[in-house]
């Protein structure tokens, strides 16, 4: 599986050395946007991700958190989003199919998330225009708890319709990613796991052999 980091668990006093500390160990960061609307939480914004672009040439994976999440694609591919995660049922103006095909326009990556109560028949209108996958393990806008258990028959299932469809999108897990949920989730089928303390608390080179060495 591979990594796609979580800033929301660095030091964010310190962002420009901890994405140096984790680089050799992540292919992407993961960067949760959120509006206060959505959830009652307030994270990044695009001042800050264009700040920190030029500490990193990894991709940056932009999940948009937020209501009417087409008002945020803009600005964070201004400020150097490369993938845009979105909720479908989010509100907002614009159809799914719209905004995927304005995402793709831009020559970024475009993927949808799901919350733990969302069926997976919401993906339905769009395997045939996403790269991505975003199957979130918790309550959304919280850390630091333990993932659903629920959420390695979801990515089993996601897993079993790419396949049969023939769609070239990845999965990805985000939310509860502990020692112990991982081998469940690689199990099920993940390509993507979203590590947040998994990766800032521990010896990123440790855990990250750990990782590859799963069966």
């Amino acid at each position: 599986m591979k990594c796609s980091t979580s800033l929301w668990s660095a030091d964010l006093a310190n962002l420009a050395e901890e994405i140096k500390r984790v680089e050799p160990y992540s292919e992407r960061f993961h960067l949760d946007v959120a509006d206060g609307r959505l959830v009652d939480t307030f994270l990044f914004f695009p001042d800050l991700v264009k700040a920190m672009r030029p500490h990193t040439d990894r991709s940056f994976e932009v999940h948009l958190i937020t209501e009417s999440p087409e008002r945020w694609v803009d600005p964070f591919v201004e400020a150097g989003g490369d993938v845009f995660i979105f909720y479908v049922n989010a509100g907002g103006d614009e159809d799914g199919r719209v905004l995927i095909d304005h995402i793709k326009d831009q020559g970024k990556q475009a993927g949808i998330s799901l919350r733990l109560d969302d069926s997976l028949e919401l993906l339905d209108p769009y395997w045939d225009q996403i790269s991505l996958v975003t199957v979130v393990g918790t309550e959304i806008g919280i850390k630091g708890v333990d993932m659903d258990p629920s959420v390695p028959a979801r990515i089993a299932r996601c897993r079993q319709i790419v396949d049969e469809r023939g769609v070239d999108v990845e999965i990805e897990a985000d939310g509860g990613i502990r020692r112990h949920t991982v081998p469940l989730l690689k199990a099920a089928g993940a390509d993507f796991i979203v590590p947040g303390s998994l990766m800032f608390r521990e010896d990123p080179a440790q855990m990250r052999q750990w990782l590859d060495a799963l069966e």
